[in-house]
């Protein structure tokens, strides 16, 4: 436990040495090409190694409240207050929950039957570069949109290829509904109407971009109206992780962030709530 005060001191120690007015400098491509589950090229590796320079760290994680939309409308996070400060000089709070709730993590066994469980996923896979693909406009014109593969090329003539271990993130402008009935967009038939990726967008990714994950801003990694959930199959089967329920992706970068997942350590959990933080 730290002492009293001890964080305190600390930026004030870092402010009086600029480092938080000037930015950080990070090992970040060391660390991500010394290990991880996908395979990267010489090249690769030597194109991302050496320190990454940041000044901004950006929270991309919603707060976890009771009632946090779900496709379904049921409840999924519920608080009870067994131990309270007025009953026993002491505050601690009893969580049930659905593990996939709130700005999260999907691990690969979460939709395949042998995939890695959020604890086995090596921690060097959950720090990667940051590509911000912007759909908001044809979101905001059809609930139904879809990421596709052209929406990735404009991304790469824009920025160059996407970059190896890469985290590819879907920014529909949904984060700002969270509190309304358009952020689950169910409608009278029991359907959700909300954006997300295309098949052929995954496809892409996993057959010749080596991405490591993929993240959205909604409540899924396929779009709503896609019930039999192709992208959650094809994607987490082939290994690979996704992120859901993101928050501020207006403020960061398209190109250049990196990004880490704080997923939880639980023993054979098929993923469970996030902080999620970039750093641009």
């Amino acid at each position: 436990m730290c002492p009293p005060n001890c964080l305190h001191r600390i930026c004030e120690h870092a402010t009086r040495r600029g480092l938080l007015k000037a930015g950080f400098t990070l090992g970040l491509g060391a660390a991500a090409g010394a290990a991880g589950s996908l395979a990267r090229p010489a090249a690769a590796r030597a194109a991302t190694a050496g320190p990454v320079t940041f000044s901004e760290v950006t929270d991309m994680t919603h707060t976890l409240y009771e009632g946090f939309p779900t496709f379904s409308g049921d409840k999924w996070f519920e608080m009870e207050h067994p131990v309270t400060w007025a009953k026993d000089r002491v505050n601690l709070n009893r969580w049930t929950l659905m593990e996939h709730t709130g700005t999260h993590l999907d691990a690969p066994i979460h939709f395949s039957e042998d995939g890695l469980t959020a604890d086995l996923i090596p921690v060097t896979d959950l720090l990667c570069p940051l590509a911000v693909i912007d759909i908001r406009q044809k979101a905001a014109d059809d609930p139904d949109a879809y990421l596709t593969p052209e929406d990735i090329a404009a991304w790469e003539a824009r920025n160059g290829e996407i970059p190896e271990g890469a985290c590819v993130v879907m920014n529909s402008g949904w984060a700002a509904h969270l509190r309304a009935p358009r952020f689950a967009g169910r409608d009278g038939n029991g359907q959700n109407h909300t954006p997300g990726f295309h098949e052929d967008a995954a496809a892409m990714l996993i057959e010749s971009r080596s991405v490591k994950g993929i993240g959205v801003d909604t409540l899924s990694l396929d779009r709503g109206l896609a019930g039999d959930f192709p992208v959650h199959y094809a994607w987490l089967g082939s290994g690979r992780w996704g992120a859901e329920c993101l928050a501020a992706l207006d403020t960061v970068p398209e190109a250049g962030a990196w990004l880490f997942v704080g997923g939880p350590k639980v023993e054979g959990a098929s993923g469970g709530p996030s902080r999620i933080v970039a750093f641009h």
